[in-house]
């Protein structure tokens, strides 16, 4: 009696102290449902998940009949014994998922006798201990859906294990040496790639685009020994810049998220590229965007050194204001880092008008003066943004290049594309008027199929529906004859050619093999190194034609340069000069490149020619402004 009595106490303390008003104790409530434990469950760290505090009448509904009378309960718990307890357990978990699994941060994981418990952060028991409600069976609704949520402990061991398994999404692999590593021809070559897996063994992606820039530059630094330390000094960021970002969510809680910037070549120019605003972001990956943003800038015509970064914050599910208050205080940190003569930040995934206008605000704010170092917001150019246009468009207008090439055109073809962001829409509306059939986008859910193919209306309905933040399973509901594939990508459908526009790694060796199975002859990379290794050694010997994303992005990087520039005032062009202008920037990178390709030995014919070619152009560029400029 006197532990119980204890307990009571404790308990009525513990409620104090999450501000809850006590009444008098009440008889015991048995909350539980199903097994107390599972002894799969290990010990993990959990992370807090957040939600919304807007409860529509539908909840409230729901709420009141939990506030039913003493006899009201009996006879329901009568009702319910009669039927399955599987059944009573399936509408309850229901419910608590829907309504009330992401209120509050309530569980937490303690080792008890040798073995990982999940117990309750309010009384502090787990399992079948974790039942009794210091609360009563009387009180307001407020005071019985805090008892129910915070003492459930069937219901905390399965949101436990959901949060376990969502953390474990975002950590970060841990890659054992060796990394899939091709054969090099050169033992210059084969050091250089050495010494940066010896350096950063665990930056798999950084690691995966050195190593595809290496293997194109080979008979460049087999035919002048002195490129080996200019691309050694190259493939080392000038800058790395990593921080916290603290914010404050619409409930008043705190999070810290982390924010990246890798400045990684000025030796052009100003440095230019994107932000991106993704859970899986880490250094790694902002290392490798930084590193192909470098080399597609040494591509084009213009001046401009190359950078990338972002956080590992997620904007899905996020309000305005919590949105707002995460990018000023992201930029608290970054402001210090940018300027026009020093770096401009651009649009990435997860990052779009919206994040940028907030960005540039708070930029100004600090900096003290307006100035055009950001590109994409609305704010500056009094009108939308060119630069998605070019890039969709240009993945486009080089297709149609290469096709011209073999004598063909885009009329009729099926395409497959990947993604359904900015760029990846873009492509699907200019497929449109070259009489393409596309067939298929995808989300991070799976992907939506149209064998009939999407035409001008479907096209219309698809840009609303991503507007409104909906599923593509959506679609569905319009065209029922289509088909949305979960937990797919769009590669195991029939086509001829494919633009991978999601993100990095989306198309494995797998992948590779069934696009070649079913007839795909070209692919036009909208992302940044949308193909594992594998793949592309896959695609090589399939003789698969990869146009890279330093070519295709050649129309973006170029009308965003022209943006920055007060000379020209891109919202009077016409639509014919603008698409002009693409086609030219398209082309002159497509001769560049090929003529690369041929001075080191390489056929225009070969499916390699286009990807070795663009690297060694590239590098090239870099290497003689290092050389001028010397050791820096």
């Amino acid at each position: 009696m006197m532990n119980s009595a204890m307990d009571e106490i404790n308990l009525l303390r513990q409620a104090q102290r999450h501000q809850l008003v006590v009444r008098g104790m009440g008889e015991e409530i048995d909350l539980e449902i199903g097994p107390g434990d599972d002894p799969s469950f290990t010990a993990a760290a959990l992370v807090g998940v957040t939600g919304t505090d807007s409860v529509g009448p539908d909840e409230h509904e729901d709420q009141k009949n939990l506030l039913l009378s003493s006899s009201e309960v009996e006879q329901q718990d009568i009702e319910m014994n009669a039927m399955p307890q599987l059944k009573k357990k399936k509408k309850v978990v229901k419910k608590w998922r829907e309504e009330w699994a992401d209120t509050y941060k309530w569980a937490y994981v303690a080792e008890h006798d040798n073995t990982s418990r999940i117990f309750c952060s309010v009384c502090k028991e787990y399992g079948r201990k974790h039942r009794r409600n210091p609360y009563g069976n009387e009180g307001s609704r407020n005071m019985q859906m805090s008892a129910l949520e915070e003492h459930n402990n069937s219901l905390l061991h399965k949101e436990a294990v959901r949060l376990q398994m969502a953390s474990k999404e975002k950590v970060q692999p841990i890659v054992e040496a060796p990394i899939y590593v091709k054969a090099l021809l050169s033992k210059t070559a084969g050091s250089i790639l050495e010494s940066v897996l010896k350096r950063d063994p665990h930056e798999v992606e950084f690691v995966q685009s050195v190593q595809e820039v290496v293997h194109s530059l080979e008979p460049v630094l087999a035919k002048n020994s002195q490129y080996m330390h200019i691309l050694e000094r190259m493939l080392e960021p000038e800058r790395c810049v990593v921080f916290r970002v603290p914010w404050v969510d619409d409930r008043g809680e705190m999070h810290v998220n982390r924010g990246f910037r890798v400045q990684f070549s000025q030796v052009l120019g100003p440095c230019r590229g994107g932000l991106r605003f993704h859970p899986s972001m880490n250094l790694s990956i902002s290392k490798f965007l930084a590193f192909e943003q470098t080399l597609k800038n040494a591509l084009s015509l213009y001046k401009l050194g190359g950078a990338g970064g972002g956080s590992d914050f997620d904007p899905k599910g996020k309000s305005e204001s919590e949105i707002m208050r995460f990018c000023q205080s992201f930029m608290d940190e970054l402001y210090r880092y940018l300027g026009p003569d020093q770096d401009l930040p651009a649009e990435d995934i997860g990052v779009g008008p919206r994040e940028m206008g907030y960005l540039f605000g708070q930029y100004k704010r600090l900096s003290g003066h307006f100035q055009g170092s950001f590109t994409g917001p609305k704010i500056f150019w009094s009108g939308s943004s060119l630069r998605t246009e070019a890039t969709g468009y240009g993945l486009v207008f080089f297709a149609r290049l290469i096709l011209a090439e073999m004598n063909k055109e885009l009329k009729g073809l099926r395409c497959a594309v990947s993604g359904s962001g900015k760029i990846a829409m873009q492509v699907l509306e200019k497929l449109l008027p070259c009489g393409a059939i596309p067939i298929t986008l995808s989300d991070s859910k799976g992907y939506l199929l149209d064998e009939e193919g999407f035409d001008y209306v479907k096209f219309s309905l698809l840009r609303d529906i991503k507007v409104q933040q909906r599923s593509l399973r959506d679609y569905l509901k319009s065209y029922p004859r289509a088909k949305y594939v979960e937990d797919g990508k769009p590669w195991t459908e029939r086509c001829d050619l494919a633009f991978p526009c999601a993100s990095q790694n989306e198309i494995d060796q797998s992948d590779a093999l069934s696009l070649v199975t079913l007839g795909c002859r070209i692919i036009i990379e909208g992302a940044n190194m949308p193909c594992t290794s594998q793949a592309v050694d896959v695609l090589r010997k399939a003789k698969v034609l990869i146009a890279p994303a330093k070519i295709t992005g050649a129309g973006g990087v170029a009308v965003g340069e022209l943006e920055l520039n007060h000379e020209y005032n891109l919202m009077q062009w016409s639509v014919e000069d603008f698409e002009n202008k693409i086609h030219d920037t398209m082309k002159q990178t497509y001769e560049r490149s090929i003529k690369a390709a041929c001075e080191y030995g390489m056929l225009k014919e070969s499916p390699e020619a286009l990807v070795h070619g663009a690297n060694i152009s590239a590098f090239l560029n870099l290497a003689q402004a290092m050389i001028d400029q010397g050791c820096v």
